[in-house]
């Protein structure tokens, strides 16, 4: 026998159709149903909502950290690349003001010198170790997220 709809219980709703359980949880919550939330799976969405979130700043951050690496250092390919990656600087921080907030800010602050360590390692190998580039951040989060802050 078949089962409609109505008859699925919103906890094996999500494991059949996620986004459907999705738009449910948000019907419920607007009317005030709370006692019909699937709280199981609301707050393991949450969690890898907020999870997910975090690491798209902390890749834009690398990727922004990367380009002003390649800016600052890469002599020989500068004339050849500068304007691509001040394009993706210019991106990457349009991305990430549209999604910065001061909780964000400051989980960058106090992980600058992990993520540069990402960003490092990256430029190293894009430049096959021909740079040797600072051991510690040379930017400040401010420099990084500043739209003028560019070489």
């Amino acid at each position: 026998m078949v089962q409609t709809q109505a008859e699925i219980s919103l906890k094996d709703l999500y494991e059949i159709d996620e986004y459907l359980w999705l738009e449910k949880s948000i019907e419920l919550i607007k009317n005030k149903q709370y006692n019909q939330l699937d709280f199981d799976h609301l707050l393991e969405e949450l969690e890898e909502l907020s999870r997910r979130d975090r690491a798209t700043i902390k890749s834009y951050v690398e990727l922004i950290i990367l380009h002003l690496l390649l800016l600052q250092y890469w002599r020989e390919e500068y004339n050849y690349n500068a304007n691509h990656w001040q394009i993706e600087i210019i991106n990457f921080r349009s991305r990430l003001e549209t999604r910065l907030t001061k909780t964000f800010r400051n989980y960058l602050e106090e992980n600058l010198d992990n993520i540069y360590k990402t960003a490092f390692k990256v430029a190293t190998k894009k430049t096959n170790n021909q740079i040797n580039f600072p051991q510690i951040c040379p930017y400040t989060l401010e420099q990084i997220l500043d739209d003028d802050f560019i070489f």
